[in-house]
């Protein structure tokens, strides 16, 4: 099956980093299988944003599961996105829940979920989860595998 990615303006060129998220773009390209409920996954480990208060910097886990509609997010738009965040001052929620929504206003998926585990700062970690609603009924979506923060437990 052929699709058109002639709109893309990222994937197979070189792109420079965004300065924030609200400059990054992000693109999408036909899901090869619409109507079949099937989840992709991201999982972004390495996650950097700064604290709006102090500018320290934050890290997290991300992990980001969706079942297509009729769009998948282009790779490397969405890493692009991600990294964006690496001098924006945001709360952990804010960070996390903004990610989560913006994919969902380009996408329209069938569901999406995302897990924002983030690293202890002060000596409390800040878990931010949410989805879009219940997933459809059939759909496997496996744990995300993120173990909850131990510290030295």
């Amino acid at each position: 099956m052929s699709h058109d990615l002639s709109g893309l303006t990222m994937l197979g060129r070189s792109t420079s980093q965004p300065d924030s998220p609200e400059e990054a773009v992000l693109e999408r390209v036909p899901n090869p299988h619409p109507g079949t409920h099937y989840v992709a996954r991201f999982t972004a480990p390495e996650f950097t944003s700064l604290c709006p208060i102090t500018a320290q910097p934050d890290f997290a886990h991300l992990v980001i599961d969706y079942i297509p509609g009729d769009w998948l997010v282009e790779s490397k738009s969405l890493k692009l996105y991600l990294t964006s965040f690496r001098n924006h001052g945001a709360f952990h929620e804010a960070c996390t829940i903004d990610i989560a929504k913006r994919l969902v206003d380009l996408l329209e998926p069938a569901w999406l979920r995302i897990g924002g585990y983030w690293y202890p700062r002060g000596g409390i970690p800040i878990d931010v989860f949410w989805q879009t609603g219940a997933p459809p009924a059939g759909a496997w979506i496996p744990e995300q595998g993120v173990p909850p923060y131990r510290g030295r437990g």
